[in-house]
């Protein structure tokens, strides 16, 4: 295994990633949102596979990786807000801040978050609920182009939609770590250029109690290149595009990411804290 000299850490590590597999009858695949009130997992019919990984670790690297080229982009931009005690500081605070850093990486005109997940590993914990979100263990990409579309409906008013959907948008989310290095189940991003967008991609319907959005489940493909920061400190960020209205072939449309054990993390590192915010980026 190839080790960095600058960190004296592999630069590459092999680990196990969840995959989404078709439900067998062929039927459109989806899960619920909310856990069972019963068994307390998510009601759904499709499966998901192991398959061992090779995740290369870019630190030191960095800037070869960006939006437009790969689907995600590493940043270094310490935030004001870092207690992340509560959902209304964080709506209050880290809003504003994290609206201008997003127009400041991408240029946008207009930026709109919709919502954040926080997430605090606990490995005692059974189940989850919103406030307990745990690591996702699972590869994915948030939005597909059905929901994406519908979320600048749901999310700005009726007269500023229209307009805002024939110029060019994207989904973006800013994830950072919290208090701590994310060590401990770091971050796995794909680059979007190793991608078959036909054939790697699963749509999932998500049902809500009163609504119905749409995801995509990743599916196994041994072409694929991971990638990660090894370590991200709450001062870095990493932007992740789930959505480009451009698809013509000349950016990347989305980036499946995943949660992951990482078999170089130090056994005393301290568990993953993370904050994801997803925004809807306009352009002039």
């Amino acid at each position: 295994m190839p080790v960095s000299a600058e960190t004296n850490v592999p630069s590459t590590v092999t680990a196990t990633v969840n995959f989404a597999v078709p439900p067998l009858d062929g039927a459109p695949a989806y899960i619920s949102v909310n856990p069972h009130p019963v068994h307390g997992g998510r009601d759904l019919n499709y499966g998901t596979e192991k398959h061992d990984v090779q995740i290369e670790n870019v630190r030191g690297k960095e800037d070869q990786y960006n939006l437009d080229n790969v689907g995600f982009q590493f940043i270094k931009s310490p935030a004001n807000h870092t207690s992340f005690a509560n959902d209304e500081e964080v709506q209050k605070e880290y809003y504003p801040e994290s609206i201008e850093l997003i127009k400041k990486f991408t240029g946008a005109s207009k930026v709109v978050i919709f919502d954040h997940t926080i997430r605090r590993h606990n490995p005692e914990q059974v189940g989850e609920t919103p406030q307990t979100r745990q690591p996702v263990a699972q590869a994915h990409v948030d939005q597909t182009t059905k929901a994406s579309v519908a979320r600048v409906h749901r999310h700005l008013p009726a007269d500023e939609a229209p307009g805002l959907l024939e110029k060019r948008f994207q989904i973006i989310n800013l994830w950072r770590p919290i208090q701590v290095p994310a060590l401990e189940w770091p971050l796995a991003l794909c680059d979007y250029r190793s991608v078959d967008e036909e054939k790697d991609t699963l749509k999932v319907a998500l049902r809500y109690p009163d609504r119905e959005g749409e995801t995509y489940g990743i599916k196994y493909n041994p072409n694929h290149k991971w990638k990660y920061l090894r370590g991200m400190t709450p001062e870095e960020a990493v932007l992740i595009k789930c959505f480009d209205s451009i698809q013509d072939g000349s950016v990347a449309v989305f980036t499946p990411h995943t949660g992951f054990i990482d078999p170089s993390t130090p056994v005393d590192a301290p568990r993953r804290q993370s904050i994801e915010l997803r925004a809807l980026v306009f352009y002039d």
